[in-house]
């Protein structure tokens, strides 16, 4: 037998959910809402008109990417989603937002990762795989409150979050993280969900350029309804950060799969794929919007994790437990999942994506009651 170097960390409980859900689909013949997954399902972006004007035999497709990535994607990154206000060279093109976190996760030189109370559970498997320390924080004034302990430290800030799908004030948020970038904290700051919600003149990134302690890492997962493609990028104002960085992403990679940046670029300069990009932004975000204010409506939706934030992002939690919505053939995923403390209370609420056809959402849902 072979001898294995265990990482003591497991596979996502999301998986298995959806497993499961394929399981009793099968046995019953019923359909089952994919509810525990976070994918945009709304409606696909439609890629069709863009990639029809791809050339697959093309030095984009047929040769080794750049280990940073393609320099005229980065330059437009720079200036779309930063108005023009860094550098191309401060962007390296990941693949998707998880292998972004892990590199952030294992190349900063800090005492240990603050996540918030309620978090993706793969922020968790990740650190232990890397051996980094963990620990957590409640509130954006607890942060503020134990300002002086946390030099040293990073703070994870996901925003839109998942898994409660709270969006905090900008104004709010950007004084948090200055004095945490003033206090000597790093500050990672997970936003894969925000420009599904924004436009161009979304210049909230360019602010954060002037914070050198904040690095960003994002993905085009969401907000161009690209989940299988797996890219996305990080963006660091730290010279030492970015050249360490590099080497890890190349090591790793060996550069990001061409098709899919030849295809992020396409979507976010040529007029068929910015159509594309609109068309599918505003219909998610509308119908994510109608689901809501369903939930809220029938007092499904657990209000007592928005009382600082609005739900906006592309998850809810609702009052029932993961058991509860499977009796309606909803899948979801227990909020315990996504905590580290106080499981039992967390256990009571289940977590849902609310990106999906408002339709038939209200169909499966209009028979639920909560329990809480």
């Amino acid at each position: 037998m072979l001898k294995v170097k265990k990482s003591g960390a497991e596979l996502s409980r999301i998986v298995q959910i959806g497993a499961r859900l394929k399981q009793l689909s099968g046995e019953s013949g019923q359909e089952y809402l994919p509810l525990n997954r976070g994918v945009n399902m709304v409606a696909p972006i439609d890629l069709r008109p863009v990639v029809a004007e791809v050339d697959f035999n093309g030095e984009a497709i047929q040769v080794y990417p750049p280990g940073a990535g393609f320099a005229r994607l980065r330059q437009v990154i720079a200036d779309r989603f930063f108005a023009g206000q860094t550098e191309a060279n401060r962007i390296l093109i990941t693949a998707g937002g998880m292998n972004g976190l892990d590199l952030i996760f294992q190349t900063l030189d800090v005492q240990k990762i603050l996540l918030p109370a309620h978090h993706w559970g793969s922020y968790n498997h990740i650190l232990t795989i890397r051996g980094v320390a963990g620990d957590t924080y409640r509130s954006h004034a607890e942060l503020e409150n134990r300002l002086p302990e946390l030099a040293g430290c990073a703070v994870l800030i996901c925003d839109p979050g998942n898994p409660l799908g709270e969006k905090y004030d900008d104004r709010e948020q950007f004084r948090l993280l200055k004095r945490l970038n003033d206090a000597g904290a790093a500050v990672i700051f997970d936003s894969p969900y925000r420009r599904l919600f924004t436009d161009e003149a979304d210049d909230y990134y360019a602010q954060l350029t002037g914070l050198p302690g904040v690095v960003i890492c994002e993905s085009f997962s969401k907000s161009l309804g690209l989940s299988g493609q797996r890219i996305g990028f990080i963006h660091s104002m730290d010279e030492a950060l970015n050249r360490e960085l590099a080497i890890r992403l190349m090591y790793c990679t060996n550069g990001i799969n061409g098709f899919a940046q030849e295809l992020v670029y396409r979507l976010l300069t040529t007029e068929v794929g910015r159509e594309e990009v609109l068309r599918f932004q505003e219909r998610t975000r509308r119908e994510i919007a109608q689901n809501i204010a369903l939930l809220r409506e029938r007092g499904l939706l657990a209000e007592e994790f928005y009382t600082e934030a609005e739900p906006e992002g592309l998850f809810a939690v609702v009052r029932c437990t993961e058991q509860e919505l499977l009796a309606h053939r909803i899948g979801s995923v227990s909020l315990a999942f996504f905590t580290r403390t106080d499981k039992e209370r967390a256990g009571r609420y289940a977590r849902i994506c609310v990106s999906f056809p408002h339709a038939k959402f209200a169909e499966y849902f209009l028979p639920v009651k909560p329990t809480i």
